[in-house]
């Protein structure tokens, strides 16, 4: 999963969200992983070896294995800012 905001702004999108931080909720509510600024991940190294790298180190992302079920991304901006984000979820298997 990818939440990109400042990635955004060279493409032509209008007030990208200039620090986005990725939360992932299982179906009972409860946060399961959470990333601010994707480099500062621990898995880092395997969302570079798989090629999905956000272009911009505040940008965030995650790799999660995860079992069949119901699951909810919410994309949040540090310190309570807004704007425009994009979130992509991606199945690696």
């Amino acid at each position: 999963m990818r939440a990109l905001g400042p990635s955004l702004g060279p493409l032509g999108v209008s007030n990208p969200l200039s620090d986005p931080v990725l939360t992932v909720y299982d179906s009972k509510g409860s946060a399961i992983a959470t990333n601010d600024n994707w480099h500062d991940n621990n898995n880092a190294i395997d969302i570079q070896r798989r090629g999905f790298s956000p272009p911009n180190p505040l940008d965030s992302a995650l790799v999660l294995h995860l079992p069949a079920g119901s699951y909810t991304a919410i994309v949040r901006g540090v310190n309570g800012a807004t704007g425009n984000a994009l979130v992509e979820v991606y199945d690696l298997d």
